[in-house]
């Protein structure tokens, strides 16, 4: 977790039912997102997924990043997550597809 200094959109989520809240931001130069981070307050299992994202997206075109599903998310988590923590697993993949969308 840490804050973007220059990055070129940052998207805000939260997940009302948990608490979750976080700031996902990203930078893209060229149209390849050369960096991604988030900042906030979670669960395990949103956190986790927000720290995977960013790690994953670095150095994908925006594109590609565009194109990323849910399952890619479940994927990158390597669990399964019920349907009650759904919500947190994905709370940073839609703050990503707002940034690049």
């Amino acid at each position: 977790m840490r804050a973007m200094p220059g990055a070129t959109v940052c998207e805000k989520g939260s997940n009302p039912s948990c608490g979750d809240r976080l700031n996902f931001c990203v930078r893209v130069v060229d149209g390849v997102v050369v960096d991604a981070s988030f900042e906030g307050d979670g669960c395990a299992i949103s956190t986790a997924a927000a720290s995977l994202l960013t790690e994953h997206v670095r150095g994908m075109m925006v594109a590609d990043a565009r194109a990323l599903d849910e399952e890619h998310v479940h994927a990158l988590l390597g669990i399964t997550v019920g349907p009650g923590r759904e919500k947190c697993a994905l709370l940073a993949w839609r703050a990503l597809r707002k940034c690049v969308g």
